[in-house]
């Protein structure tokens, strides 16, 4: 039996529909970061390769896992703070390049490092309609005190993104901001792009295993 093309566009188009707004329903800011940093963590405690201390797979779960949830330009520029204005567009686009990529590295140092931490999280305070809001957690660890680990996250047209972190009570673009400010006073922005490039080609050649030595 034949169908014509009207009717199974018909019969397809509605299932299409609902998926679609299945997949533009807009996650939760704390559901977004729990599940997250679930996958994360149990990536780095399942993968061998990870384990192993392999840094190209390491670095392919943090541009796949971490990256797309992650507002580089807003977190540069407030880390960048009045010099930002200032700066021309190339600039912009250089020292955005330069402090991710510092950031990837940075993130995968830390997931190369995971073995029995676990996560927990506290209940989210703020409105519905908050266009910002705070996620705060804790990571427990085996040895030692619990690792406060907090997200900033802002509501973009493509969901909810990461903006600044904390880390034991420093904010992240608060900690980037003070030696910022001293590499554009001496270099000015071409300065701080430098630097962090050079900083960068150091990073690439370490391994995260060698960091834990």
């Amino acid at each position: 039996m034949k169908i014509s093309r009207q009717i199974f566009a018909g019969l397809i188009a509605p299932f299409l529909f609902a998926v679609g707004l299945a997949q533009a329903a807009p996650e939760a800011p704390d559901t977004l970061i729990k599940r997250v940093s679930q996958e994360v963590l149990d990536l780095a405690k399942t993968d061998k390769k990870i384990q192993a201390g392999d840094q190209q797979r390491i670095m392919e779960v943090v541009q796949e896992k971490i990256i797309p949830y992650v507002d580089f330009q807003r977190m540069t520029a407030l880390a960048a703070g009045r010099f930002w204005r200032d700066a021309s567009p190339q600039q912009q686009t250089a020292l955005i390049r330069e402090f991710r990529l510092l950031l990837i590295y940075t993130y995968s140092g830390a997931i190369s490092q995971v073995r029995n931490e676990k996560l927990e999280f506290r209940p989210m305070r703020g409105d519905p309609a908050d266009e910002e809001v705070e996620v705060r957690s804790m990571v427990s660890q085996s040895r030692g005190e619990p690792i406060q680990l907090n997200y900033r996250l802002e509501k973009t047209p493509s969901g909810w993104k990461i903006y600044d972190v904390n880390i034991l009570g420093a904010w992240l673009v608060e900690t980037y901001k003070g030696s910022f400010s001293t590499e554009i006073n001496k270099g000015g922005i071409d300065g701080l792009v430098k630097t962090l490039a050079e900083r960068n080609k150091r990073l690439a050649t370490q391994s995260p295993k060698s960091d834990k030595s």
